[in-house]
């Protein structure tokens, strides 16, 4: 939906994506959107150089996160909050649905 605007649809995702849930690693938005690793890591990078996210290392994960200090932090969650309101409802509710902890050992799927 705005791919147009940020210049990419894996940008989007990324945006999306951490809108969502606060964090995230690479190879989580990848799974999640059902494509390839690299594009997603370079996504992250460049926003990352960009000033708009920050990570940081947890164990041997790195975990994305939007920047505080960003100065147009407010208008581009509140976009992006907007498109979020148009998906589908099923792809809202997986998106927001943010289970990291871990199975109990024997528990059924």
């Amino acid at each position: 939906m705005l791919e147009s605007i940020l210049g990419s649809s894996n940008c989007e995702r990324v945006l999306v994506y951490l809108v969502a849930r606060d964090e995230g690693y690479a190879r989580e938005i990848a799974r999640f959107y059902e494509t390839s690793l690299g594009p997603v890591q370079k996504q992250l990078e460049k926003l990352e150089a960009g000033g708009v996210l920050v990570s940081r290392t947890f164990g041997r994960t790195r975990l994305y996160a939007y920047n505080p200090r960003y100065p147009f932090l407010l208008e581009l969650k509140s976009l992006l909050e907007k498109s979020i309101s148009f998906y589908p409802v099923e792809m809202r509710e997986e998106l927001t649905m943010n289970r990291r902890r871990p199975r109990r050992r024997g528990k059924p799927l």
